[in-house]
């Protein structure tokens, strides 16, 4: 269910933006399940599987204070409702086809006041291919603005179709490419969007210098057949179908 402009923009920009798509009481149900995950990280002192903390200037975790979970879908199973809204599946069997697995579940609380994220990169990089086949997807469940952590792409720079070099700062989680920054777009979105990438473009986020949270869940939606040494079928814990065979 795309247009044919919209089929044009992904192709050429390599993203798209569906405006408060999830709304209503169903967006507050799936709030209400993140803030229960925040609750449950709240007593964290260090990492443990699954889960990330923010660290201070000292490099020491911060009691609570979660930077990300993991395998979200794992941790919470019923976070895979999300990813099975017929609103989401029908605009990404647009452009994958009608067997569709996720894998790669995440969640950013990124709270107030310097949470921070992941900066310029690529996800292909951390799966080792450069396919078409694989459609990042970001879900935001509340109002999402510069100050408090937008997404960045640079439109258009999925279709180099390489592999950009990403460096590690030792400051940050994760890793970051370095980009032109003229070329980027901030995603400034209402609470519900959906933004579907080509997970060959280059992203990342702003950090949050406001006093309110962002909340966002990621994962990243491939054809069922699609079976990488990375994520197997049937094997990869955090792989999961959610339309189809």
């Amino acid at each position: 269910m795309l247009t044919e402009a919209e089929i044009e923009q992904f192709n050429n920009q390599g993203y798209l933006i569906f405006e408060s798509l999830i709304q209503g009481e169903r967006l507050a149900r799936y709030k209400s399940l993140f803030d229960k995950i925040v609750e449950r990280g709240s007593d964290l002192t260090k990492e443990v599987p699954h889960w990330t903390l923010e660290y201070d200037e000292n490099k020491v975790p911060i009691k609570g204070r979660v930077h990300k979970v993991q395998g979200v879908c794992v941790v919470e199973p019923r976070v895979l409702d999300l990813a099975k809204e017929p609103a989401i599946l029908d605009r990404v069997e647009a452009l994958l086809g009608p067997n569709l697995d996720i894998f790669g579940t995440k969640f950013f609380p990124k709270f107030p006041n310097g949470g921070t994220s992941t900066h310029w990169h690529q996800d292909t990089y951390y799966f080792g291919t450069i396919s078409e086949q694989i459609l990042s997807c970001g879900i935001y469940l509340e109002d999402t603005d510069v100050e408090n952590g937008c997404l960045r792409v640079i439109p258009g720079s999925h279709r180099d179709r390489i592999i950009i070099e990403h460096t590690k700062d030792p400051k940050d989680h994760g890793s970051w490419a370095n980009v032109n920054e003229s070329k980027a777009v901030d995603i400034v979105i209402p609470a519900g969007t959906v933004v579907l990438f080509s997970a060959n473009i280059l992203h990342g986020a702003h950090d949050n210098h406001s006093d309110r949270t962002r909340y966002s869940t990621a994962w990243h939606y491939i054809p069922g057949e699609l079976n990488p040494e990375m994520f197997p079928r049937g094997e990869y814990k955090d792989r999961h179908i959610v339309k189809g065979e």
